[in-house]
């Protein structure tokens, strides 16, 4: 979704005072410019950005609201923190389709059907964005990006009508089910962000709301009509050219998909597997070993994960991570699990595989028990969150292992 790193900023002369000499609205054009997703996690959503074409001063240049560097001070620290500093600026829109070409990224423009009034407010607007008191902005995925920027500019443009026609108009979708358009082909990070982000992502949301994407606002002025000063009716998009096409890439789906059946049904073929191993061989070493070692995998996997959420749900600015009822069955407790697994596979004395035995069972009932606490608080709209990939993928598994270890349990009592 972003640029990474403004190529070249470019200071101009009208940066300092209004722009006057436009009078013939060929005399300044400007495009929407829409670039598909890109290769690195943070381009998956596609980018956006203003472009100029100044036909007085034989200059077009591409305005980016969407430029960070790694380079800045602390950069990782605020970006783990949701402390997002990012910057407008400009540089040739040539270079702009040079590096997105290579990059094999979509690129297509939309032509604004304006007043030359408005183009040249336009103007004005993002000159004073680039002026190095206004650049800087607190970054936001969902309410301040990028693409927002670049719909309220529009917005700006017609007096507020695109906003009067999409604020209450109701999405298609929520904000999760359109990050997870754009993810499903990487299943380990489609996973990943969906379990990380809370039910503040699953409320119901508006097509305005929507526009957070480039592809919606694309989408949704391609065919967006208003009425001019004049009265008269006026189509928004002049006209719409294809600068570049990428070639195999993943498509972005036209909906997500229901991914918890497939989650559920790994879950329930690899308990299936584990009780077969039981019924073969469970009262042999091995097995021991094998359940131990699974163990601590989970604790291991788990106990990662559900730190990560504990940090951005309690510590981070990352509100689309709070409210997040996944805690409640996967946390940094899970790291439990890693030592006292290992004392079940290795433990030297029956007295210490029966205890850590015990303690395990004892967690995956808690384990349990809490996801089936987020499953009955669906009922309750106030907490509703689609979580039912982590549900499916954990819950048969903890029952698994509660029958298991109950007949580990067992025999070390017989």
């Amino acid at each position: 979704m972003l640029l990474l790193g403004a190529l070249l900023f470019l200071p101009r002369s009208s940066l300092f005072g209004q722009n006057t000499n436009y009078r013939r609205e060929n005399d300044l054009i400007l495009k929407i410019a829409v670039i598909g997703p890109g290769d690195e996690l943070y381009f998956w959503w596609g980018h956006i950005g203003l472009v100029v074409e100044d036909r007085i001063n034989d200059k077009t240049r591409f305005f980016d609201w969407g430029v960070f560097s790694f380079e800045n001070e602390n950069f990782f620290v605020n970006f783990a923190f949701g402390r997002l500093i990012y910057s407008c600026m400009a540089s040739p829109a040539e270079l702009n389709y040079d590096v997105y070409t290579s990059t094999n990224r979509d690129i297509t423009l939309y032509t604004l059907n304006l007043p030359i009034e408005k183009k040249v407010e336009i103007l004005n607007f993002a000159e004073n964005n680039m002026l190095p008191e206004n650049r800087d902005y607190n970054y936001h995925h969902f309410k301040d990006n990028c693409a927002t920027r670049i719909r309220d500019i529009i917005d700006m443009a017609l007096d507020g009508k695109l906003k009067a026609e999409f604020g209450e108009a109701p999405s298609r979708f929520t904000l999760r089910q359109h990050v997870r358009r754009h993810t499903w082909h990487s299943p380990f990070i489609d996973w990943g962000l969906n379990f990380l982000m809370g039910q503040v992502i699953d409320v119901p949301i508006t097509v305005w709301d929507d526009m957070f994407l480039p592809s919606e606002i694309a989408m949704w002025i391609n065919d967006f009509h208003y009425t001019d000063a004049d009265g008269k009716e006026r189509p928004l998009v002049s006209s719409v050219e294809i600068i570049n096409t990428s070639h195999g890439r993943p498509m972005v789906l036209e909906e997500p998909r229901i991914q918890w059946l497939g989650e559920l049904l790994a879950s329930i073929l690899f308990s299936i597997l584990v009780i077969s191993l039981f019924l073969i061989c469970g009262r042999k070493k091995g097995f021991r070993v094998f359940t131990g070692l699974i163990q601590s995998f989970f604790g291991l996997f788990f106990g990662i994960a559900g730190s990560m959420l504990f940090f951005m749900t309690f510590f981070t600015d990352h509100d689309y991570t709070y409210q997040n009822s996944n805690i409640f069955f996967v946390n940094p407790l899970f790291f439990a699990l890693i030592p006292l697994g290992l004392i079940f596979a290795f433990g030297k004395t029956v007295k210490k595989r029966f205890v850590a035995a015990l303690l395990i069972r004892i967690f995956w009932i808690c384990v349990l028990m809490g996801g089936l606490l987020t499953m009955a608080i669906k009922f309750s709209h106030s907490f509703y969150q689609q979580n039912q990939v982590t549900q499916a993928l954990l819950l048969p598994v903890a029952l698994t292992m509660i029958l298991i270890l109950s007949c580990q349990i067992r025999f070390k009592k017989s």
